[in-house]
């Protein structure tokens, strides 16, 4: 755990945050501040700088996790599309790999409160 790393906090529940899925090496949370309904996040709990650091297999992991909340996202929220994004350098806000999910970016639709979006989706 990298202690300013926030991303660490929230995969030690040092910080708040609405996770929708966890286990022993990976998290999905919702973004605090989604570009549009339904942005998540999958984060490695062990801290990665960036996609060249981080372990292959463990990123196969994330992007496998990425595929099954994508599906799941885009059926709870009724959306037709979803973009995978990896930032990197100057892009990246916080320095710990992070995988975000964007249903239906090209419309960025903010309709639904984030709890709303959360509440959707772990009662499926």
């Amino acid at each position: 755990m990298k202690e300013d790393c926030l991303f660490c906090k929230i995969a030690a529940h040092k910080e708040e945050s609405k996770i929708l899925y966890e286990d022993d090496e990976v998290m999905v949370i919702m973004d605090a501040y989604p570009d549009t309904d339904g942005h998540t996040l999958v984060i490695p709990k062990k801290h990665f700088e960036d996609i060249y650091s981080i372990d292959p297999d463990l990123l196969l992991k994330i992007i496998d996790t990425g595929k099954k909340y994508a599906t799941k996202l885009m059926t709870t929220l009724d959306k037709n599309a979803l973009t995978f994004v990896v930032n990197y350098g100057d892009a990246q806000v916080i320095k710990h790999f992070h995988l975000h999910l964007l249903p239906d970016f090209m419309h960025k639709t903010h309709e639904l409160s984030s709890e709303e979006i959360y509440n959707k989706i772990m009662k499926d």
